[in-house]
């Protein structure tokens, strides 16, 4: 028994491990930089100076790479000024240890190898520290964080990691900020209609927002029948319909059109959303396909349809009163698989808040849940499409155009959105007022009705980085479809 013991405790077990490294592939990455500088631009888009586990190293890449970026040459020379070259490094000194650098290196051809070798096991370094974290805390288990939020904290860190390779958030300098700012405005240059965002489809749309932006929350609201779900569903199909892959530089693929889109249908089941979109596509009403009455030609409408739409990138997610902590998961979880690259929820009111405190109070419910969102679109760098319900008080108005006070049971829905759409068709309440035929009431309300039948306003209320103002578009009921309004000065030539 004595033994088992002794073998239990094997004292040729270390008591502490080193954290997964290699300073030789460091060394010989340095070198070859230094060496040829070319080699830093095989391994600049993936690999960070903190990627490094030498300090020493940390400080030679991140030299180099200014150097380099500013057009000039990084080598043991001219690096020397910029760092403690006196210091010592074992028993020769900073400027010593640069020029062995230089003279040991290998080939540039193997390069990009040992820059992937040096993420990988940086990679490997963040997972044991999320890794610890877990257990720490678990063990720890402290009052104020449950097991699901410790499940959600691990997931949105091992999300974090897995996307951008590295765990520190904190400060970013403000050339990196202008960097990325100036790679946006080139690919809106580089884009179709040379839009910042993601066309939405819709010409004057992209004209008034630029697009869908990264990191939005949108919020698009409406009273019942206006078309809020229509056209969120229009917009998600248009841009799924668009997507064009572009490969990147480390083999993984992003949307260089159109885009990947998650749908969260709290309200419709994931066949009624796709009754509407195939309605939309076919234009054959969806009380016809729901009731089969159909020919036999516009069966085979449905057939062809039906084909092109299984490449679409659309994915539905059909949960009932899914929480912002449930929903956060999952879109991290598209992303991770299929990519994403757009968000949209029907509706807002209709999810639910995590907290106790929220679940007792409706607005602090609502305020949490858009908290969350514009968080969760930061954090995906996606832009959020949310679909909320008006309050009453529109139809007790005479202009019932909603307004921003009218958004439901929370300020925080105005105040949390960067920007806020609102839907509204005057011919849904137009046709509801109609007096009796052969009355002098009846011929003014015709002429009113021809004017607004078909048409419908979105009414850009709020917009952090663009112009208010509304949009003008069309609206077949029937088809449950929006489009461009035709402009008179792009109709053809009329002759009298």
């Amino acid at each position: 028994m004595a033994e088992a013991v002794h073998k239990l405790g094997a004292p040729e077990t270390p008591l502490y491990r080193e954290p997964p490294h290699n300073i030789e592939a460091e060394q010989a990455l340095l070198g070859a930089i230094l060496v040829n500088n070319d080699a830093f631009y095989r391994v600049s888009d993936f690999l960070k100076p903190g990627h490094f586990f030498e300090p020493l190293h940390r400080k030679i890449f991140e030299v180099a790479g200014e150097l380099i970026r500013m057009g000039k040459t990084a080598n043991p020379v001219t690096m020397k000024t910029f760092l403690p070259a006196e210091e010592k490094v074992g028993d020769m000194t900073v400027a010593h240890y640069l020029a062995r650098l230089a003279a040991e290196a290998v080939t540039v051809i193997n390069a990009s190898d040992y820059g992937r070798a040096i993420y990988d096991l940086a990679t490997r370094r963040a997972l044991i520290t999320v890794g610890e974290d877990m257990v720490n805390i678990a063990f720890d288990a402290p009052v104020d964080m449950s097991p699901a939020d410790q499940i959600e904290d691990a997931e949105r860190r091992l999300f974090e990691l897995a996307e951008t390779g590295r765990y520190d958030g904190g400060f970013e300098s403000f050339t990196d900020a202008v960097k990325t700012a100036i790679d946006m405005a080139n690919a809106a240059y580089m884009r179709d209609g040379h839009l910042s965002g993601i066309s939405t489809g819709f010409r004057d749309i992209d004209g008034r927002l630029g697009g869908l932006q990264p990191s939005d929350l949108i919020i698009l609201a409406g009273r019942p029948a206006m078309g809020k779900t229509s056209l969120a569903t229009n917009i998600a199909f248009n841009v799924a319909a668009a997507y064009t892959p572009a490969q990147q530089a480390d083999g993984s693929f992003k949307a260089a059109n159109g885009g990947v889109v998650g749908f969260f249908s709290l309200e419709m089941s994931s066949e009624q959303l796709a009754t509407r979109i195939i309605s939309e596509q076919t234009e054959i009403s969806s009380s016809k396909i729901r009731r089969g009455e159909i020919t036999e030609t516009e069966f085979e409408k449905l057939v062809a349809c039906s084909q092109m739409m299984e490449k679409t990138p659309l994915y539905i997610d059909q949960t009932g009163g899914i929480s912002i902590a449930q929903l956060a998961a999952r879109a991290r979880r598209l992303k991770r698989q299929r990519g994403l690259d757009v968000i949209v929820i029907d509706y807002v009111q209709l999810m639910q808040g995590t907290s106790a405190r929220a679940a007792q109070n409706r607005v602090q419910e609502i305020t949490e849940i858009t908290t969350g969102l514009k968080a969760l679109a930061k954090e995906l760098q996606v832009p959020i499409i949310a679909l909320s319900q008006l309050s009453r008080q529109v139809e007790n108005r005479d202009d019932k155009r909603p307004q921003l006070a009218d958004l439901r049971e929370s300020g925080s829905i105005e105040q949390d959105a960067d920007v806020v759409l609102f839907v509204y068709r005057d011919e849904y309440y137009m046709q509801n007022k109609e007096p009796e035929e052969g009355t002098p009431e009846y011929e003014e309300w015709r002429m009113k009705f021809e004017r607004v039948k078909g048409k419908a306003e979105l009414i850009v209320a709020k917009q952090r980085h663009g112009p208010t103002g509304t949009v003008e578009l069309a609206f077949e009921g029937q088809f449950t479809r929006f489009s461009d309004l035709a402009e008179e000065d792009r109709l053809p030539e009329r002759f009298e």
